[in-house]
């Protein structure tokens, strides 16, 4: 039998990105990056004058269609594959990422009329300007003693698919009543190859509130938010929900002519990003987390139980893995903490030192702080650029950097910040392990895995653990292929579960980061004053909300004139 393969799109926050993969070894046999021509719209809509409040972040839906067009030809030319022997597609995307569509599926946002109105648009996983849309639904869950509000840590996140709605149908009754469906762009994009719109169960599990037995919470809970969304599930967000590794359709023939692959190639329906990730590294079982590292983290947990752990993101039943229960946490910067310090308030004479040593700004800050030993410094942050997801759930938190003297250096800056997001990842794993969600053992991924060392370091030291790394720059992309090959199925050279899937073609590397005790005992001094901030700034004081709320009035004002 002649080889097979199967293709991964992973949609990300910044770009998309293509990947061939082969079925007999999860070998990656070529990909494609592609950048976002329009980004990530949080201040001004395109070609317009029209200006967006703090806590928006939008996408522009004919970016992803783009990364079809341009990734996929020319993952075949580079790998000289006879698309014949492409048997399955899979597509990741980051998540909650919604967007009010047609009767036709066509996003609102292309219509003239629309195009300067801004909930027509996509909102991006980070699109918080609903956080009191969260908070009011939380309240009336709390209220009403709705069970839902126990598998999601005890509160919806303002990033998810019902508080976006909800601020569009009262920011704008227009576009909410034009909306025919509001859709994940994960589904969406599964769309446009198949021309059919079904409902992945991970992005509804975990975004949604979807339970496999119980449906979504019902019309009461809807009609106490307002009266206007009692049927909000019938006439908005209706149609089946699908498990993964469903064959969501074939590819059609103007998206074939458009990719360069074969009419009828069988397409997976969508998974979560960071979620495709766990079988790509082989996880399959209880006690293992995957980290998935890049713009944010997102932490996924499998266990064979079903407990309500505070703060967390969700816990979904065949979630991510079917017979098990998937755990969510996560983090909503990592990485873009990072970029926002070298792009944003990094000194020139640090760009000059490394355009003069020959590296990026990243990696001259790394080899300095490197230098550094724990606590050397006297800093400590908090990893709230983007709000807290877990286990605070509350996007209206910001950053802090404590300890900042006449003294101090950007490398010291730089690798307190790095340390930030490993005390949020321990925060996480104790959540888990005081609930009784054992975490025996750390799996990374993601860009940051590969590209930062000293990060890997900290984040053992920090959570006193060994971590086993993807051998892969585009695992989520890998674990979309994977579902890909089941949609497929055996019979066409695919597998007949993902399980299976998982055994063939998961890769990590051989070599694993082991904490440095020394270093170990160091970082449970100063992850106990991480605490002390966790808890003052996250629970006991508003000053952090305070300083939000004047901030929104006074942009208010200045948009009014």
């Amino acid at each position: 039998m002649k080889e097979t393969f199967a293709i991964g799109v992973d949609y990300g926050t910044e770009s998309g990105r293509a990947v061939l993969v082969s079925l007999q070894n999860g070998i990656e046999i070529a990909d494609h990056v592609v950048l976002y021509p329009h980004g990530v719209i949080d201040e001004y809509l395109p070609d317009s004058n029209i200006r967006l409040e703090p806590g928006w972040a939008l996408q522009h839906p004919a970016d992803y269609v783009y990364v079809l067009e341009i990734a996929l030809p020319e993952i075949i030319k580079i790998s000289g594959i006879d698309p014949s022997q492409i048997i399955g597609i899979g597509v990741d995307f980051t998540s909650c990422t919604m967007l009010p569509v047609d009767e036709r599926g066509v996003p609102l946002c292309y219509q003239a009329e629309l195009r300067e109105k801004p909930h027509s648009w996509v909102k991006l996983w980070k699109h918080h300007a609903a956080q009191y849309k969260a908070t009011r639904l939380n309240e009336v869950a709390v209220k009403r003693g709705e069970e839902f509000l126990k598998r999601y840590g005890g509160k919806i996140s303002s990033e998810w698919m019902l508080p976006k709605i909800w601020q569009t149908y009262d920011e704008a009754p227009d576009i909410f009543n034009k909306a025919n469906r509001f859709v994940e762009a994960g589904d969406w994009i599964v769309f446009q190859l198949t021309n059919n719109l079904l409902k992945n169960s991970c992005a509804a599990g975990y975004k949604s509130i979807w339970h496999k037995q119980e449906g979504y919470p019902d019309k009461e809970f809807f009609k106490e938010l307002d009266p206007g969304l009692e049927n909000l599930i019938e006439t908005k967000l209706w149609g089946g929900v699908y498990p993964l590794g469903t064959k969501a359709g074939e590819l059609t023939e103007q998206m074939a002519q458009l990719t360069g692959l074969e009419p009828g190639t069988a397409v997976a329906v969508g998974i979560i990003d960071a979620h495709a990730s766990v079988p790509a590294m082989g996880v399959v079982e209880p006690g293992k987390m995957v980290l998935a590292m890049g713009t944010s983290i997102c932490h996924m947990l499998l266990d064979s139980k079903e407990v309500h752990v505070d703060g967390i993101s969700g816990v979904v039943e065949d979630g991510i893995i079917e017979g098990l229960y998937g755990y969510e946490a996560g983090q909503p910067a990592a990485g873009d903490i990072f970029a926002w310090y070298v792009d944003q308030a990094v000194p020139t004479y640090v760009q000059e030192a490394a355009n003069e040593a020959g590296v990026s700004v990243y990696h001259w800050l790394e080899m300095r702080a490197s230098e550094l030993k724990p606590g050397e410094s006297g800093l400590l942050a908090l990893d709230w650029w983007n709000g807290n997801r877990s286990t605070l759930v509350d996007a209206d938190l910001s950053g802090l950097l404590l300890g900042v003297t006449l003294q101090t250096k950007p490398q010291e800056i730089y690798r307190a910040l790095l340390e930030s997001t490993a005390f949020g990842t321990r925060k996480v794993i104790d959540t888990f392990q005081n609930s009784g969600v054992m975490v025996d053992e750390l799996y990374a991924c993601g860009g940051l895995s590969n590209k930062n060392k000293l990060l890997m370091q900290i984040y053992a030291d920090v959570n006193n653990r060994m971590i086993k790394i993807a051998d892969s720059n585009h695992t989520p992309a890998i674990g979309a292929a994977m579902f890909g090959a089941v949609a497929a199925g055996k019979a066409n050279g695919g597998f007949e579960n993902i399980i299976d899937a998982a055994k063939k073609m998961s890769r990590i590397k051989k070599e694993v980061i082991k904490p440095d005790p020394a270093n170990v005992q160091v970082y449970e001094k100063l992850y106990k004053e991480y605490n002390k901030l966790y808890y003052y700034f996250g629970r006991e004081n508003k000053l952090m909300k305070n300083l939000r709320e004047i901030q929104s009035s006074q942009i208010s004002q200045l948009n009014q004139k």
